[in-house]
């Protein structure tokens, strides 16, 4: 870990109010279901160009029995065998799929709410996410990746970016809350966890009240 970088992103009132809220109510640990696999996600908060904090997305590539292919996530995966912890998950998926070295280069401020998904056609999985500050990185992404972009933390907080839509998924028609950024769709479980943040960052008036029970 080095601070090299990320003086100014530690100086930002939005991170600040982030990393104490972090410090102040740590995540919750949530009981796995007996058969769900344990991951891990990070949420990577970099300084923009304009001086203001930017999360990273990374967009899945299509792949054949994956049940969220192509869906726009945080980098991250399961747990495996040669992960001490769920913070080491964190930082090796984040490092295989996007070449960001959090060990390294990054400042973990702590880790939000476990979850679950919401779905029984998903399979069992509880997933912790961390949130972690980076200075300005290279991307180099994997296989796993199909595309990678960063986002203004401040146009998630607006209220006006989160809507409802309505989208088939499965065979089932939903509707569920979600961000158009461009040409991509955050929703599902991703949102859940971004609601999370923006909760703590402080969203505007409504920004974090009321989920759908959307599946992901």
């Amino acid at each position: 870990m080095r601070l090299e970088g990320l003086e100014a992103l530690l100086a930002h009132p939005l991170v600040v109010r982030v990393a104490r809220e972090l410090v102040e109510r740590p995540g919750t640990p949530a009981t796995p279901d007996p058969d769900a696999r344990l991951a891990a996600v990070a949420l990577v908060l970099r300084l923009g160009a304009n001086g203001e904090p930017e999360l990273l997305f990374i967009r899945r590539a299509e792949r054949a029995g994956d049940p969220w292919s192509g869906h726009v996530a945080f980098p991250g995966g399961r747990k495996d065998p040669v992960d001490a912890s769920l913070l080491d998950t964190a930082r090796r998926e984040t490092l295989e799929e996007t070449g960001v070295d959090l060990a390294r280069d990054g400042l973990i401020l702590g880790q939000l709410d476990d979850l679950q998904p919401r779905t029984p056609t998903l399979p069992p999985v509880m997933v912790r996410p961390f949130v972690a500050l980076v200075p300005e990185v290279e991307l180099t992404l994997n296989y796993e990746c199909a595309d990678a972009f960063w986002v203004p933390l401040a146009w998630l907080r607006d209220p006006a970016s989160r809507r409802m839509t309505v989208l088939r998924e499965r065979g089932m028609e939903l509707q569920v809350y979600s961000y158009q950024h461009g040409e991509h769709l955050i929703w599902g479980m991703t949102e859940r966890i971004l609601q999370q943040l923006v909760a703590i960052a402080g969203a505007g008036e409504g920004a974090a009240e009321g989920r759908a029970d959307a599946p992901g």
